[in-house]
């Protein structure tokens, strides 16, 4: 008996769940020689504002829990990747054009890299804060907090792009709203799978696909996002209309980076992006 091969229908992630995109719209994801990898959901308007509210709605719940819990959800989800390792490599392979090594490193490179910053979540507190010396009878202490919802147009190329900027902004308890690459958006549909059967809580993070010319305009002035992060925007008009329309409530705006090695060692720079500093002054002895 011959088997009819089960296709598989690659949808958004939003508040833990995988709805397909409002408008029907779909785009086709592309292998390095032009070959036809699936369809996926065009996301719309509608769709960044739905997982904006997805975001706020968690955002409350995980930025109040424990720093080392979150380093253990986080963690979670790096075990998560590994148990799916091979679809990983075999997915790089065919949307980048990659050798089976070279995909392996990227692959490996991933799963450390949210290893990396699970280790972090309890610890950037005391790196980032600071007990300052004042003249008077005061404990005068400085601590960083999570920003709020983080927007988030995530670099093409491979999958550690888009942990790389995912990671690190949950990690410090904001939650995060990702235009996925619109030219290799197939690893983010598989990295949203294993998102959901981690036990980070739904609306934490929230993967679009689809253009990110279209979408990123309404999240750069959406009043209820808090933060933006534009590493993957390499058009400079597009960028300064982000930053414009991100003004209007004052957002924290990361500009993007050029040439940057993804594949070398982190530093504490995207922990320290998305956080606001709270200064408490207490008197000595009360």
């Amino acid at each position: 008996m011959t088997r009819v091969d089960v296709r598989k229908t690659h949808k958004l992630y939003i508040g833990g769940s995988f709805p397909r995109s409002e408008s029907g719209r779909t785009f086709e994801a592309l292998d390095s020689k032009g070959g036809f990898l699936g369809n996926m959901a065009l996301a719309s308007r509608k769709d960044a504002r739905d997982a904006v509210l997805a975001a706020r709605k968690a955002f409350g719940g995980w930025s109040t829990r424990t720093p080392y819990n979150r380093g253990q959800v986080i963690y979670r989800l790096a075990e998560v990747m590994e148990g799916r390792r091979d679809q990983f490599v075999e997915q790089l392979r065919a949307a980048e054009g990659l050798s089976e090594k070279k995909a392996s490193t990227f692959v490996d490179a991933s799963i450390d890299r949210v290893v990396w910053y699970a280790g972090w979540a309890d610890k950037y507190v005391q790196v980032l804060g600071s007990a300052n010396a004042v003249s008077g009878p005061y404990f005068n202490l400085s601590t960083p907090e999570p920003t709020g919802v983080v927007a988030t147009v995530a670099p093409a190329g491979p999958l550690l792009q888009l942990v790389s900027v995912i990671a690190p902004a949950i990690a410090t308890g904001n939650t995060v709203v990702v235009i996925a690459s619109e030219k290799s958006p197939v690893p983010a549909v598989t990295l949203s799978e294993c998102m959901a059967t981690s036990d980070l809580p739904g609306g934490v993070v929230n993967v679009l696909t689809g253009r990110p010319a279209e979408i990123a305009p309404w999240l750069a002035s959406h009043m209820d996002v808090n933060a933006l992060d534009l590493a993957g925007v390499d058009d400079p008009e597009l960028a300064a209309s982000l930053e414009v329309a991100a003004a209007d409530n004052l957002k924290r705006v990361l500009r993007p980076t050029a040439s940057v090695d993804w594949l070398a060692e982190p530093s504490l720079a995207r922990l320290e992006a998305f956080v606001e500093t709270k200064t408490v002054w207490h008197p000595i002895g009360v």
